[in-house]
C-alpha cells in the first residue's frame, strides 16, 4: 500500500478512542499542533510522537492502514536535508525538525478521520463554536461546510482512482494508440473528476433536503463524557511535560 491508498474513513472498531466525542479528539489535535507549533522542541515533538503511536495501538489501526510512502517521497527528503546540509549541521536539523512536525500533524489528524464518523464531526464542530453564535456567526453553517468537505474527500480520491482505473482499462491503451485522445493528461483527469464531484453534489444536496436540510446534520444530540475528560487530562498534562523538559533542557 502507497501513501495514495491511506484510507481516509473510519476504521471499524470498538476501543475507547473509537467511543470518544469527536469534539475531544478535535481540541486534542488542536492542542498538540498549536503547542508543537509555537514550540516544535524535540521533546516536545518526540511527546506528541509518542501519543499518536499509543493512540493508534489502542484503537487497534492495523498495519495495512499504515501509509508506506513510495521511492520518490523518501528520495525529495533525502535531497532537502541534503541541499540543508550544505548550510551546515543547524540548517538540517531545523529541516528535520520541520518535517517532523509536519508528519506528526498529518498522523494525528489522520488517526482522527480512521476513529471518528462523519456524521459526529457536524454536531462537534457547532458545539464547539458555540460561543461565536454570541457574534451572530453562522456556526451550523460553517460546521455542516467542514463536515461535508471532510465526507466528500475520501470520495473524491476514490473518483480519481476509479477514472485512472477505467481508462488504463480502455482497449486502445495510449502505448499502442498515437491518437491525442487516448491519452489522459492531468488536465482530463481534473476535470473529469470535477465534472463527477458537481453531479455527486447535486445528488447529496437533493438527500440532505428530503432529510429535513443542513440543520438536522448539526442537531445531533453529542457531547463530551468522563472519558473525554479523563483523554483531556491526559493530553494537558503530556504538553505541560513536554514544555517543562524543553525549559529544562
Amino acid at each position: 500500500m502507497t501513501m495514495h491508498h491511506v484510507p481516509l474513513r473510519q476504521v471499524p472498531g470498538d476501543s475507547v478512542v473509537h467511543r470518544l466525542w469527536a469534539g475531544t479528539k478535535l481540541l486534542i489535535v488542536l492542542a498538540l499542533g498549536l503547542m508543537t507549533w509555537v514550540l516544535p522542541s524535540w521533546p516536545a515533538l518526540g511527546l506528541v510522537a509518542a501519543v499518536v503511536v499509543i493512540t493508534a495501538l489502542i484503537a487497534g489501526i492495523p498495519l495495512g492502514a499504515l501509509p508506506r510512502p513510495p521511492w520518490w517521497f523518501w528520495g525529495l527528503i533525502a535531497l532537502g536535508a541534503a541541499i540543508n546540509l550544505t548550510f551546515g549541521l543547524a540548517a538540517l536539523l531545523v529541516f528535520l525538525r520541520a518535517l517532523t512536525l509536519g508528519l506528526v500533524l498529518v498522523a494525528s489528524s489522520i488517526l482522527v478521520i480512521w476513529t471518528t464518523p462523519m456524521a459526529e464531526v457536524a454536531p462537534a464542530l457547532a458545539k464547539l463554536m458555540r460561543p461565536l453564535r454570541w457574534l451572530r456567526a453562522p456556526v451550523d453553517e460553517w460546521a455542516v461546510t467542514i463536515a461535508l468537505c471532510l465526507r466528500g474527500l475520501p470520495l473524491l480520491i476514490d473518483e480519481l482512482r476509479i477514472l485512472r482505473a477505467a481508462h488504463r482499462l480502455r482497449p486502445g491503451a495510449p502505448a499502442r494508440s498515437g491518437h491525442p485522445s487516448a491519452e489522459m493528461g492531468l488536465v482530463d483527469l481534473i476535470t473529469a473528476a470535477m465534472s463527477s464531484a458537481l453531479r455527486r453534489s447535486a445528488e447529496m444536496a437533493e438527500a440532505i433536503t428530503a432529510r429535513g436540510g443542513t440543520g438536522r446534520l448539526a442537531a445531533y444530540p453529542s457531547g463530551p463524557g468522563r472519558r473525554d475528560w479523563v483523554a483531556l487530562t491526559i493530553i494537558a498534562v503530556t504538553c505541560a511535560i513536554a514544555i517543562a523538559l524543553t525549559v529544562i533542557l
